[in-house]
């Protein structure tokens, strides 16, 4: 069997010290990679951080093609290689399904997925220079099922439409550049978390009680039990697995 190791890989992964991102981060560097993460809250990064090697902090917009080219050349420069994108940050504005302005479907779908593609866009040239390279995209269950309003106590308090649409979309992007890029020698997938609410979300006990009786498993996910598919995804373990959609939700979706 390939190895699960990810000895001396050199992964990029955006926003990888929130909710999510942090646990992840850490998950690669527990299987040995160095991890590079890019974000703008260099104080958030340290905090979550300062006791780990092997793990840097690049302060980076991701809305901007400039600041993004820029810091993939410098990790390229640094390590010679890179061997994995992670595409977990985002950004987004507006709760409420029936009240959602123009403008702000607009931003969330640029914050979404367009960043996405921006991110996908400019690691290009640097994957296929060196020939090989994986790109892992987050989705969404919401990218897959509605929202069950019956679990949350009001609209405000579930997922809006256009995060669910531009969670889709990131399926279908996952899809197509897998199709386009295996020629290259480039891997593209989707993970999908299921009910993996913030802490603060967590001190509402109703609420959460609620989300995990809607789930197979009983209970919401630790946000360290979504590593293991990135640790799988960025390994020689994963060389004949692309343009799939790895879904962490404790079977929600299955029903």
């Amino acid at each position: 069997m390939k190895s699960l190791s990810l000895n001396e890989k050199v992964i990029v992964i955006t926003g990888g010290h929130g909710h999510l991102g942090a646990a992840i981060s850490l998950g690669l560097l527990e299987a040995g990679s160095k991890v590079v993460v890019l974000g703008r809250d260099q104080d958030k990064f340290e905090s979550k951080f300062r006791d780990h090697g092997n793990i840097f902090f690049e302060n980076v917009d991701i809305s901007s093609t400039q600041q993004v080219a820029e810091a993939f050349a410098k990790v390229y420069s640094k390590f010679q290689r890179i061997d994995a994108l992670i595409n977990n940050a985002y950004f987004m504005k507006g709760n409420d399904p029936e009240h959602v302005t123009d403008e702000q479907w607009a931003y969330s779908l640029e914050g979404t997925l367009g960043t996405l593609h921006r991110c996908i866009r400019e690691i290009l040239p640097f994957f296929k220079k060196q020939g090989h390279g994986r790109i892992i995209n987050l989705s969404s269950m919401y990218g897959m099922v509605s929202p069950d309003f019956r679990v949350y106590p009001d609209l405000l308090s579930a997922n809006p439409p256009h995060y669910g649409a531009a969670k889709a979309a990131v399926l279908q992007v996952t899809k197509y550049f897998a199709c386009l890029l295996g020629k290259n020698n480039i891997l593209v997938n989707a993970v999908s978390p299921g009910p993996f609410p913030s802490e603060q979300v967590q001190k509402d006990e109703k609420f959460i009680q609620a989300l995990s009786s809607r789930n197979p498993l009983g209970r919401i996910g630790k946000p360290e039990e979504l590593a293991g598919v990135f640790v799988l995804l960025c390994s020689d373990a994963s060389s004949y697995i692309t343009g799939q959609n790895f879904v962490v939700d404790g079977g929600w979706t299955s029903w």
